[in-house]
């Protein structure tokens, strides 16, 4: 219980101070009715700039809002996903009609109402208000998770990525998405959960459903599932998200380890295509530009002298100079290059020039320092 409360403290201390975190009400022409919002911005969004960012639709806000935003916003802050927008719709009173369907498996006139208002509503809403890209999340939980389903059935284009948490799931609902799973134009996630503690006719509701799921054959359908040992119900929703985000966005992650050693290294072209290629395709996957990291330019630079690509290191040099003006980055590669390619006098010239510049995460005033020491002997030998 004392481990409960810390973790409200520290949700309420998330909300309040460290993200961009904000409630609003908006009304509905479709719901005849306001409707609760809580909206968490990006940490470093700027409604000037040209950036735009992906939106998580979060159903039953009233609860699972927090841990979604959580996870984003702690994921985000060490940039394994992009920073997203994350919109929690609170639904405590409205919940039943929200996500009630009738003995044949179809919406009801509320719920219609309710998935008008998401669609036609609040999305059209936050697009004309933020930054939001064209990649687009919905995140729900028991009955909202079985809701989600019928974006798939009416508008499968419009979310990218369905996060399906313990759903209680209406009878027939997975073999009408199946059709829909199978004809995807593009490459979609979707996450299921469940757990060894679940509710029991949940449990095998989705363990059913996961069999048939794993039958859709579309390289477009990313589809991911977990039963998670020793996780009920509600302990499930903590272990799931960190897991679906971690998913939906592996082609965002930094290179790592793995990465390098099969995807870099044997790539039948130059580390730096690798490089670009790699940047193009989480432009034209998530719908914006992701900034350089200097973690992916150690790797494809280690990639660059393993396989002895003078040119390909030149232009991540002169890349990094591009992206970095005034950061030692760009002295510290272009100084790695001339000095890998034997003009030793323009290496040292390169280093020189970075004491002037801002460190960066690695590279600091005394790696610089070293590096000319280390030139300037060469250079008497």
């Amino acid at each position: 219980m004392k481990q409960f409360f810390y973790f409200l403290f520290f949700i309420c201390v998330f909300f309040n101070g460290i993200a961009q975190g904000k409630i609003e009400t908006v009304h509905s022409d479709q719901l005849n009715s306001p409707r609760e919002l809580k909206i968490q911005l990006p940490r470093n969004y700027d409604s000037k700039a040209e950036r735009v960012y992906p939106l998580v639709i979060v159903l039953d806000g009233d609860y699972l809002f927090e841990p979604v935003a959580g996870n984003v916003d702690y994921q985000a802050y060490w940039e394994d996903i992009p920073e997203c927008f994350v919109v929690g719709v609170n639904q405590e009173i409205y919940r039943k009609t929200d996500f009630e369907h009738d003995e044949e498996g179809n919406l009801t006139e509320s719920s219609e109402n309710f998935y008008t208002f998401l669609a036609k509503e609040l999305i059209p809403f936050l697009e004309n208000k933020y930054k939001i890209s064209s990649f687009k999340v919905i995140a729900g939980h028991d009955e909202g998770a079985n809701f989600i389903n019928y974006f798939l059935l009416k508008n499968k284009d419009l979310f990218r990525a369905y996060i399906s948490l313990s759903p209680d799931l209406e009878e027939g609902i997975i073999d009408k998405i199946k059709p829909q799973l199978a004809s995807l134009n593009e490459e979609t996630f979707y996450y299921l959960a469940t757990g060894s503690e679940d509710f029991k006719s949940i449990k095998t509701e989705v363990i059913e459903g996961d069999a048939k799921l794993k039958t859709v054959e579309n390289e477009n359908l990313k589809y991911t599932f977990h039963n998670f040992d020793d996780a009920n119900h509600y302990s499930l929703v903590g272990m799931g998200i960190p897991k679906a985000l971690n998913v939906i966005f592996t082609l965002y992650k930094p290179i790592d380890g793995k990465e390098y050693r099969e995807k870099i290294l044997t790539y039948e072209g130059s580390p730096y295509d690798y490089l670009i290629n790699k940047y193009d395709d989480i432009k034209y996957f998530y719908g914006f530009k992701k900034q350089l990291i200097e973690n992916d330019i150690r790797a494809i630079a280690a990639a660059s002298k393993k396989k002895d690509d003078l040119t390909s290191l030149e232009n991540l040099a002169l890349l990094v100079k591009e992206e970095y003006p005034r950061s030692m980055l760009s002295a510290y590669y272009m100084g790695m290059y001339y000095e890998i390619s034997g003009n030793l006098r323009k290496a040292l010239l390169q280093y020189k020039s970075g004491l002037m510049l801002e460190p960066s995460q690695y590279i600091d005033k005394e790696m610089m320092l070293d590096k000319m020491y280390q030139i300037q002997d060469e250079l008497k030998n």
